[in-house]
């Protein structure tokens, strides 16, 4: 599965030559033109990186980088900006950016800083997420086994373990159905939203005491679906 970048950038010149570049070296990418349109992709779709601009209209790059930090502490976010004061790359490092690139830029630079926040990124999610527990329940992401909290043991399908991760590496966020096809399904098939229901309802019966009364894995109706501890 492609790696998916977001880029948020109002000079459609460049927004496009940064995409063809990123495309070429085999990245999806998803555009956008100011940063409100930026949050609404963010809210819908997966991205394992997002490149914003800082001077975007409608919201400037430094409140959409608050905003992905609300929904996401993890996805790597560069900031490309024509602004080079001290205080705008402080200012950014400290809401949550992880790199920082002053316009005019080099772009094989780009791609190299691009690859490697992504190759950090996919080093820490494999370090940090191969065994999770919660209530009393113990999930092996890496051997597809799970625990429960009444000592029955399960073995997880490869799909029940991505849905899984996507649901702890987003605990107490609302994941949206489309996060979900783009993550867990990878698009070679398109579940409706009784299919992702019925997940939901097969965790209950595994790491709930009580299916009725969940108190981790729930489904928002119009929304998406949520993991608590």
């Amino acid at each position: 599965m492609s790696e998916r970048i977001l880029i948020a950038e109002d000079e459609e010149h460049l927004l496009e030559g940064i995409k063809i570049n990123l495309e070429m070296e085999g990245y999806e990418v998803v555009g956008a033109v100011n940063g409100k349109e930026a949050v609404e992709l963010f809210q819908k779709q997966r991205f394992d990186l997002c490149i914003l601009d800082v001077m975007l209209p409608e919201m400037s790059g430094f409140n959409v980088c608050e905003r992905i930090r609300f929904m996401d502490s993890r996805v790597p976010i560069l900031f490309l900006t024509a602004k080079n004061m001290m205080e705008d790359k402080i200012q950014g490092l400290k809401i949550g950016a992880d790199d920082y690139m002053v316009k005019p830029f080099n772009l094989e630079e780009l791609l190299l800083r691009v690859k490697a926040l992504l190759k950090r990124s996919l080093k820490s999610e494999v370090l940090s997420n191969t065994k999770y527990s919660f209530g009393g329940n113990t999930i092996n992401l890496n051997t597809f086994e799970a625990v429960a909290y009444d000592k029955k043991k399960y073995k997880l399908t490869k799909r029940e373990a991505a849905f899984l991760k996507i649901l702890i590496d987003h605990k107490n966020e609302v994941v949206s159905r489309q996060h979900i096809l783009q993550s867990a399904w990878e698009y070679d098939v398109l579940p409706n939203t009784r299919t992702i229901d019925n997940f939901i309802s097969n965790f209950r019966k595994y790491f709930e005491k009580d299916s009725r009364n969940p108190q981790h894995f729930f489904s928002i109706r119009g929304v998406g679906y949520q993991f608590k501890e």
